[in-house]
């Protein structure tokens, strides 16, 4: 039998905890390894907004807590609004991790907003069968802010002096400027974009002639024309491929060179909180719609059934949500005037019902309204006709539905009060001759008649004298006459 000294057991405790420090310490280093070593995948999909902004930047700064060795941003955006496209150029320009835009998959585009964030990008890289460019501002009423070539102007340029004004110029004095075509907040728009757009090219030491052409002539190039001449730095047919060509790649950071290291990292895609996916679901123009129209027609239901509770506080959460993606979205708000004129007449046809008259109205006004409302021009941020068009049929359904009852309703006559018991078939409860009992529309009623009546025998109201009703025995038909005859 072998005895377990003391001893013994103390220096079996001593090792397994020796052993459970190194397991923690070695876990520590291969998680460090590990964070040093890994790239974060971002996804920037559709029109750019608040919400996207938001999970860009939230993205970087995960990045840069888990000393990410680069960010990839997956772009596949028509574009999108100029704050939120700002934003995320801001965060990039200042992140201390490298961000390579990719934009894929294969027929994707980075168009508008979406070129300026890619040239803003420490590396620009784009699968075949892609493009960019398009990147002129438009303003938020839908007009394009490009200034038009062909309008005219009665101020004088630098090659439209006569010959005489040529002979009397003094060689040292100033050329007059040549004036840009358009009104000034136009020109003021545009130069604005052509300076941003050329200094986040120059940046990086890519082509900024192209770019200022992707803002005064919506310029764009496919991927091979895009590398050929210099707008971005790699084709690449896959996100491999990508990681395989840039492993060895010297990017400028902070203004250092650094040096990729691309081989054998850990992919983590970095997904979006709870918050950015409620925003970008509501932030979408066919959703606003809807959320407007539950939150109304809630509130509506709960005004014409009070205490009904459910609807009310549904109606009202759509509401707020409808009011709040509203804020980050470019609304025309003479189009959602009309989106609330059309409802409030639906809803009066609900209340006081014109036979169709002040529903129809409603429905035209709420069809031009919510067209009107996203009719931007900003791409991403567009409405569907169909979808508007569904819309509208519904209402002018349940509209129907309203005038069709309303008519049943009129033809039934009265079906409360003294006028629905006037004229009403009830039973006699027990046989009486003056005054006796009858039943009337589950109720028990003191009755008089002139007439004996019997026990169940069926009698009609002539008239209601306080709580008393007078009646007369119901004629019933003659069963004997009623009978074949043989």
């Amino acid at each position: 039998m072998k005895t377990i000294t003391r001893g013994s057991r103390i220096w079996k405790l001593q090792r397994r905890i020796c052993a459970a420090i190194a397991t923690v310490f070695l876990g520590v280093l291969a998680s460090t390894a590990s964070a040093d070593g890994n790239v974060i995948v971002l996804e920037l999909k559709g029109g750019i907004g608040v919400a996207t902004a938001d999970y860009i930047i939230s993205g970087i700064e995960h990045a840069e807590e888990t000393a990410a060795e680069l960010i990839i941003i997956n772009m596949d955006t028509p574009g999108g609004l100029m704050a939120p496209m700002r934003d995320i150029v801001q965060a990039i320009l200042g992140s201390s991790v490298p961000i390579a835009t990719y934009v894929t998959p294969a027929g994707a585009r980075a168009d508008s907003a979406g070129t300026y964030i890619l040239l803003a990008s420490h590396i620009a890289a784009m699968t075949p069968t892609t493009h960019l460019g398009a990147a002129t501002p438009v303003s938020l009423t839908g007009d394009d802010a490009t200034p038009t070539p062909d309008k005219p102007t009665d101020l004088p340029t630098d090659e439209s002096t006569d010959d005489s004004t040529d002979e009397e110029t003094d060689d040292d004095a100033e050329p007059v400027p040549k004036m840009q075509p358009g009104t000034a907040m136009e020109r003021k728009v545009l130069n604005d974009a052509v300076a941003y757009i050329r200094s986040l090219a120059e940046r990086y030491g890519r082509n900024a002639e192209w770019a200022e052409e992707a803002v005064r002539s919506a310029a764009t190039l496919t991927a091979r024309e895009a590398l050929e001449q210099n707008v971005v730095d790699f084709i690449a047919k896959d996100r491999a491929d990508l990681l395989q060509q840039i492993d060895g790649y010297e990017v400028e950071v902070d203004s250092e060179p650094r040096t990729l290291a691309t081989n054998d990292v850990v992919i983590e895609k970095y997904e979006p909180n709870w918050r950015i996916k409620i925003l970008s679901a509501i932030a979408n123009p066919e959703i606003v719609l809807l959320l407007g129209m539950i939150g109304l027609y809630g509130l509506m239901y709960e005004g014409w059934n009070p205490g009904a509770i459910v609807p009310g506080v549904v109606g009202i959460i759509c509401l707020l949500l409808a009011a709040y993606a509203l804020q980050v979205l470019p609304v025309n708000y003479a189009g959602l005037a009309l989106i609330i004129v059309g409802i409030a007449l639906m809803t009066a046809e609900a209340f006081a019902p014109s036979f169709g008259a002040l529903g129809l109205g409603g429905i035209v006004a709420f069809v031009f309204g919510s067209i009107m409302m996203f009719d931007s021009g900003i791409p991403g941020f567009g409405i569907s006709l169909t979808f508007v068009i569904a819309i509208a049929m519904m209402a002018a359904l349940v509209i129907i539905w309203l005038i069709s009852f309303a008519l049943k309703l009129r033809k039934r006559g009265a079906v409360t009060g003294r006028d629905s018991i006037i004229g009403g078939i009830g039973t006699a409860m027990q046989d009486f001759s003056g005054d006796g009992r009858v039943w009337l529309e589950s109720e028990a009623w003191s009755a008089r008649s002139n007439a004996a009546i019997r026990k169940d025998q069926r009698v009609i109201v002539l008239a209601l004298d306080g709580l008393t009703l007078e009646v007369e025995p119901l004629a019933e038909p003659d069963t004997a006459d009623a009978q074949p005859q043989t």
